[in-house]
């Protein structure tokens, strides 16, 4: 992925104001910034799903989109979704599906429904449907919310995992403390794109 000269605005609120950003090829990489940064629009613009002002995004491959707060249909469950997915992806199995929820700790949910799940467990629903088609970039906004100690560290061990198999992956944080876990880091901030993180000396 391969971003150039981003810029968005909100009314007379400009968020980004010419964002560069090379995505390289089996990297583990993050974007951490104080809350309000802009770092959600940032990805919405990666992931398509808003617009840029000006600039370009080019893409290359599959890529799967966890966004922060997670868009499940609370009258279905976990295994329900599933099947959403494998049909909207068009996958022939959901073998990757299933080796996910294993890692994530999901599995025992698969029969409930959304809204009945608790907020860390909808958010490995989140992660899971994000990955089940095996993407080659993986965009993930705040991936880990909610999830307890163990899920955490089962999370950066698969984000590991993908990213020496060859994976693209962004982690956007407005944590700082994660950043020895990964190869790149930037931080955003006053709409700018820069190496280091946050507390950098």
């Amino acid at each position: 992925m391969e971003v150039r000269d981003v810029r968005h605005s909100y009314r007379r609120r400009t968020v980004l104001r010419g964002v560069d950003l090379r995505l390289r090829g089996g990297v583990l990489a993050g974007i951490v910034g104080e809350n309000g940064a802009g770092k959600t629009t940032l990805l919405k613009i990666l992931a398509g799903e808003i617009r840029p002002e000006y600039g370009t995004v080019h893409r290359s491959g599959r890529f799967g989109y966890c966004p922060q707060h997670a868009v499940l249909n609370d009258a279905l469950t976990v295994r329900q979704h599933l099947r959403l997915f494998e049909k909207a992806f068009r996958l022939t199995h959901l073998r990757h599906a299933e080796e996910i929820m294993s890692v994530l700790g999901l599995t025992a949910h698969v029969d409930e429904r959304a809204g009945e799940l608790s907020g860390g467990t909808r958010q490995k629903l989140n992660l899971t449907l994000a990955l089940m088609h095996d993407p080659r970039v993986l965009l993930l906004d705040e991936p880990y919310q909610g999830f307890d100690w163990d899920t955490y560290r089962r999370f950066w061990e698969l984000a590991a995992h993908l990213r020496d198999t060859g994976r693209s992956i962004l982690v956007v944080s407005h944590l700082a403390y994660d950043t020895d876990r990964l190869d790149e880091v930037w931080t955003l901030s006053d709409g700018l794109l820069r190496p280091g993180p946050v507390n950098a000396p």
